[in-house]
């Protein structure tokens, strides 16, 4: 009996080691067409210690703002019909664990074809994942951007 005992003892401890706590690193972008404005908008959340880390600036630091959208800037990139559109920055939102951006491209009268660019957190966390959903004329496209999947394109 205290041999079953033991060797259940070990199996479960076993089991419950081969459980390890995973770290996911990941950044989740909407992209809305507004037909009235002819503007692509975007917003990237992300999590806020991840960023923080990345762009090696607290959270609570007074320039943590103008280092996302820096940051955001230079990781993000996209091309409407083969071409490059320049992305303004319209704000951001720190909300506890998670870090929302918001960006957008105007002048984009029709979509034939989008590519988008996405290293944000790409070079700090081996493992990211970036997704990009967008809706357009009701179509909806999913995106997914990793290590060595920088570059993605759609058509409509």
């Amino acid at each position: 009996m205290k041999k079953l005992l033991y060797i259940s003892s070990l199996l479960t401890l076993i089991i419950m080691m081969s459980f390890n706590v995973a770290d996911f690193y990941s950044s989740m972008t909407k992209v809305d067409y507004v037909d009235g404005s002819k503007t692509l908008k975007f917003t990237t959340k992300m999590n806020t210690s991840h960023i923080s880390d990345a762009i090696k600036i607290n959270r609570n630091t007074a320039g943590f703002e103008a280092e996302v959208k820096k940051y955001v800037n230079n990781n993000f990139d996209v091309f409407v019909n083969g071409s490059p559109k320049t992305l303004t920055f319209t704000g951001s939102q720190v909300s506890g664990e998670t870090v929302w951006v918001y960006f957008e491209t105007s002048g984009v009268s029709d979509i034939n074809s989008l590519k988008i660019k996405n290293t944000i957190l790409l070079s700090a966390f081996p493992k990211q994942i970036n997704l990009v959903n967008i809706a357009y004329m009701g179509n909806l496209k999913t995106m997914n951007f990793q290590r060595g999947k920088e570059v993605n394109e759609v058509s409509f």
